[in-house]
């Protein structure tokens, strides 16, 4: 018989465990595929997610899909709380920089999910959306509507949203053909020799820690990103960065893998000992609490009109207080 969960699963709101011990039959097995055997209702894929998101324990401690099982080792299974079938109306602002029958445009905060997931079920830019829209798009499905493109939660800046479902498929087009221009103000750390440059790398998951994406991934997917720099600090830099692909964590990945992580990430290497040979430049780049990345301009032809629309948002004022810190630090 399977193990029973130590509370109700399928009750809504509730997480539920699966408390094991590794019999003598586990001995030298991988744990994904004894969990695999010990709970036939969980697939493989499932229980390879769950361990990556290190709901899964052995010992007490998070442990890897290839870990190795010894006889008696406790093993426990946390599985999250389902996330509710279709999001509700939410009272959260929204910064709009532009709104018409068809789509608008959000200027969108650091640490705001753009939508429900694992996790997050609640509290998103999507539950603002459907208290502000009486009817966006469907065509990315419940969790989804209206959502053509997404930015991490810790980036801020431009991101448009579809209203109706032909504006949706237009945009779509536009993304999928590279023909929407989406340009970033990314805090690096380090100084680049030269003033421009282009980073053309394969990305894909990385192949143990499965919430990182990297370069050097053996099946990677084209990603194309170019950057310029507008301003050098002491230990830093101020780059504006243009992605002509749209690969998870894009900028992030690309620039860890020159030597100029975005400052404050602490995925990428963004959290490291600044080089800045200045206190206040230091202080300044461990200040952040989020990845120094904001998306501040965002062009597109208007599905309705095909005129070519330009949108531009100005750093947020935590990226600009850094900014300023580091100039006064400069000039020193």
């Amino acid at each position: 018989m399977s193990p029973q969960p130590t509370d109700a699963e399928g009750d809504a709101g509730v997480e539920s465990t699966h408390d094991l011990v590794a019999d003598a039959g586990a001995e030298g097995l991988r744990l994904d595929l004894w969990l695999a055997r010990r709970l036939p209702s969980l697939s493989r894929a499932r229980l390879q997610g769950l361990i990556g998101d290190r709901h899964v324990l052995v010992d007490g401690a998070a442990a890897r899909a290839s870990t190795r099982l010894r006889p008696g080792q406790a093993v426990v299974v946390r599985l999250p709380a389902p996330v509710p079938a279709t999001p509700e109306p939410e009272d959260i602002p929204l910064d709009i920089v532009h709104e018409d029958a068809h789509l608008l445009v959000v200027d969108k905060p650091a640490g705001l999910v753009v939508h429900p997931g694992a996790g997050t079920p609640s509290g998103t830019l999507v539950n603002a959306l459907l208290r502000h829209v009486e009817d966006l798009s469907g065509i990315g499905g419940v969790l989804r509507p209206g959502v053509v493109h997404r930015l991490d939660r810790g980036t801020s800046g431009l991101l448009v949203v579809a209203k109706d479902d032909e504006t949706h498929r237009a945009l779509s087009r536009q993304f999928s053909s590279r023909r929407v221009e989406k340009e970033y103000l990314a805090l690096a750390h380090g100084v680049p020799r030269s003033r421009s440059g282009t980073i053309s790398a394969t990305i894909g998951r990385h192949p143990v820690h499965r919430k990182k994406m990297t370069v050097e991934a053996p099946r990677g997917r084209e990603a194309l990103t170019s950057w310029f720099r507008e301003e050098a600090f002491d230990g830093a830099c101020l780059l504006r960065v243009r992605i002509h692909t749209g690969r998870t964590h894009q900028i992030r990945v690309h620039l860890a893998s020159i030597g100029h992580p975005v400052a404050g990430d602490d995925t990428y290497g963004g959290t490291r000992t600044p080089s800045s040979r200045h206190a206040e430049a230091r202080d300044a780049l461990r200040s952040l609490a989020r990845p120094a990345l904001h998306a501040a301009r965002l062009a597109f032809t208007h599905p309705a009109t095909g005129e070519v629309v330009v949108f531009a948002s100005p750093l947020p004022p935590d990226l600009e207080v850094v900014v300023r810190r580091l100039r006064a630090a400069r000039i020193r």
